[in-house]
């Protein structure tokens, strides 16, 4: 699976969670990590917990794909999942706000979700 790919089904696996906020940002031309960062918040450790497990088991049970690094913690309130070419960072609210990423890489692009085919009713 490309990086773009990946991290566009990370989004949305964050989404079956009802992360907030989610942001995809291409930062491959400004970056040797990585190709992709995806960012969600959550509101609480649970919620934290619930969208960090639907990322790691679906990508592990569905894709065949493992993190080759998982840091952070739910007490830190800061997890990072780390696919090489994706990094994932799934935070609380507050934490975003304070080391705000989205800033720091700001000369990074974001990358919209594709639009889903809405079903006309016959």
């Amino acid at each position: 699976m490309d990086s773009k790919k990946l991290a566009m089904l990370c989004r949305e696996l964050a989404d079956n969670k009802k992360a907030e906020n989610i942001v995809v940002l291409d930062v491959k031309e400004i970056s040797t990590i990585t190709d992709y960062f995806v960012i969600a918040s959550g509101n609480s450790e649970p919620h934290l917990r619930a969208i960090s497990e639907e990322i790691l088991d679906k990508l592990r049970d569905q894709q065949h794909v493992r993190p080759r690094a998982i840091d952070g913690n739910l007490q830190t309130a800061w997890l990072v999942l780390d696919y090489f070419d994706v990094i994932v960072h799934i935070m609380r609210n507050d934490v975003r706000e304070h080391y705000d990423l989205e800033t720091l890489w700001g000369d990074a692009p974001k990358v919209k979700p594709r639009r889903r085919a809405v079903a006309k009713a016959l």
